[in-house]
Parts: structure tokens; C-alpha cells; sequence
């Protein structure tokens, strides 16, 4: 039962997320005052999402970390600078809106980008390795990331940020793999199929209540607005193709293309929207919250774009788990 709910919400996502956008927005008067709760639901989250994860996963694919490399310096270089470089150019007089695309860009891959990769057939355990590393790295990557771009522009507690993190990241995640590797194979997949579905309930409210929070400047829909939208689109969209596009020029096996491409394009958008409503000004949320609405949708187009790619028919549908070449 929890599995066909899970699977439901699984394919549900593309339009849960933007759903819930609307629905923080429409009833933020009811929701902005539980605006505490999204730290708790997020390390709930991400403990849910890490009870697959595995430390021997690493083993294998650290003989070739080429692609992990490859991936970080997508996830913390090329993408924010990309972001930082269209947000300047559109909106160099409102800083605290650049600093939105940064934070937006720079913020760790998403654990939902493991879905994808399954999903689209690519190296699990690269998928894996990229996801358990980034999160461990982005207490340093994030802050560090935000000051080179865009340090001058809005005084940050790189201190508290860090500890945000921690909390909200590492140690769900610690305590999410600790879990794992205690329980047996058939007790740790019935735990996570149980806590799938409510994982990803409380991702839409943390979503909504991120948009209630917000609300105010989604108030005044105008020019400006849907340009801002535009603009996250194409940023989102160029973290999925910038990724596919460098996997293919650095000549990696398909399966690893596929993974590239999904960790490198999705992001913990979620944790991107708490950093900004806790560690900066307001008018830093409303481009991390429009990533909301684009994300699940450009997984699944993209989805559609690598299988017909990498994927005939004839082809087996296996999960393709083996080490990296």
C-alpha cells in the first residue's frame, strides 16, 4: 500500500510542487505562522531520503572520481556564476534579487534527483556518491559560494548559516544512513517505503508554507514578476542541459551522463528557501521560491529528452549500477 501511495506521489511530483506554490500563497494568512516547523519537516525529509544512502557506495566509484569532480564544480562554480551572470545582467540594480538566483544555483543537488536517475536508468551508485558528498560539502560550498558572488551585497551569518546546514542536512543524514546500515535490507526498505509518502507530504508544506512566508511579494503580479519566473526558468533549465552538455564533452559512459544530468540540474530547492528566508532579506526568497514551481517539470522533460537519447527499445531497462568508467 505505502509503495502504490509513494509511486502515486512519485508521479504526481512535476505538479505538486507548483501546486503547492499557489496554495501557500492563497492561504498564507493560516500558514505563515508556522513558518518554524519547515526546519523540523526539512531534517524529516532528509532523513527519509538518506536511509538508502551507503558509505561503501563510495568505494567503487571514488577509483574514477572524475564525474564526481565534474559534478561539483557544476553544482558550486559554473552554474552559480551562470546564475550570478544573468541575474546581474537583468537585474544588476536590485542586488538582494541576484543574490536570490545565487542562492538558488548554489544550494546543494536535491536527494528527489535520485528518483530521477532510477527512473531515467543511470549509475545509481555515482548518483549516490555525488548526493552523500555534496551534502557533507555544503556547510562550507554554500557560504563560500554566496561570499565570492556576492558577499559585498548583503552582510550574512556565515556562522549560523553553517550550523542551518548542519541541522538541517548533515545530521538527518547521518542519522538517516546510521539507520540504514543498522537495520536489515528487508526492514530498512520497509521503513523507507513507509516514510516515502510522508516525506514527500512534507515537502509540499514545506513548499507552501515557504510561499506563504513570501506571499507579500507575490502580491503585486507585474512585468517584473513574470520576467523574474522567465529568468529562473531558463537558469533551471541550463543547470540540466550545462550538466548533459559537459558529461558528453568529457566523454562519460551514458549512465553517468544520465546521473550528471540530474544531480547537476535539481537542487535542495527547499533548504534554498529556508537559508533565504532565515539568513537574508525577503526579496532573496521570491527567485528560490519560483524554482519551485520549474524543477519536477524540467526533471521529467529532461527524462523524456535522455531516454529517447540513451534508451532504444531494444536496449535492457535495468538500472544501471556498476562502477564509473
Amino acid at each position: 500500500m505505502w509503495q502504490s501511495i509513494n509511486r502515486r506521489l512519485e508521479k504526481a511530483l512535476p505538479f505538486l510542487t507548483p501546486a503547492s506554490v499557489v496554495a501557500g500563497i492563497w492561504l498564507s494568512d493560516e500558514l505563515s505562522s508556522h513558518a518554524a516547523l519547515v526546519p523540523w519537516l526539512f531534517a524529516f525529509m532528509t532523513f527519509s531520503g538518506s536511509l538508502r544512502l551507503r558509505l561503501a557506495e563510495l568505494k567503487e566509484v571514488l577509483i574514477h572520481p572524475g564525474p564526481i569532480v565534474a559534478a561539483l564544480c557544476l553544482l558550486h562554480f559554473v552554474i552559480p556564476l551562470w546564475a550570478f551572470g544573468l541575474g546581474h545582467l537583468f537585474f544588476g540594480g536590485d542586488r538582494l534579487t541576484v543574490i536570490g538566483f545565487v542562492l538558488a544555483a548554489a544550494i546543494p543537488t536535491g536527494v528527489t534527483s535520485f528518483i530521477w536517475v532510477s527512473l531515467g536508468r543511470g549509475n545509481l551508485a555515482l548518483a549516490l556518491s555525488i548526493i552523500l558528498i555534496d551534502t557533507f560539502l555544503s556547510p562550507l560550498a554554500v557560504p563560500l559560494t554566496l561570499l565570492l558572488l556576492a558577499g559585498s551585497a548583503v552582510e550574512m551569518d556565515v556562522g549560523q548559516m553553517m550550523l542551518g546546514l548542519v541541522f538541517m542536512i548533515i545530521l538527518p543524514s547521518l542519522s538517516g544512513m546510521l539507520v540504514g546500515e543498522r537495520l536489515s535490507v528487508r526492514a530498512n526498505e520497509r521503513l523507507a517505503a513507509v516514510l516515502s509518502p510522508f516525506s514527500k507530504l512534507a515537502l509540499a508544506l514545506v513548499v507552501m508554507m515557504n510561499s506563504a512566508v513570501v506571499a507579500p511579494y507575490f502580491g503585486r503580479v507585474d512585468v517584473r514578476l513574470f520576467f523574474m519566473a522567465f529568468l529562473v526558468l531558463v537558469i533551471a533549465s541550463s543547470g540540466y542541459f550545462l550538466s548533459w552538455m559537459a558529461a558528453r564533452w568529457l566523454k562519460f559512459a551514458p549512465p553517468d551522463i544520465i546521473t550528471l544530468t540530474f544531480t547537476g540540474g535539481m537542487r535542495n530547492i527547499s533548504a534554498g528557501a529556508v537559508l533565504a528566508m532565515t539568513y537574508f532579506p525577503p526579496p532573496v526568497s521570491v527567485p528560490v521560491v519560483l524554482g519551485m514551481l520549474f524543477q519536477q517539470v524540467l526533471a521529467s522533460l529532461y527524462h523524456r529528452l535522455l531516454n529517447k537519447t540513451y534508451h532504444s527499445p531494444m536496449k535492457s531497462k535495468a538500472p544501471y549500477v556498476g562502477s564509473v568508467r
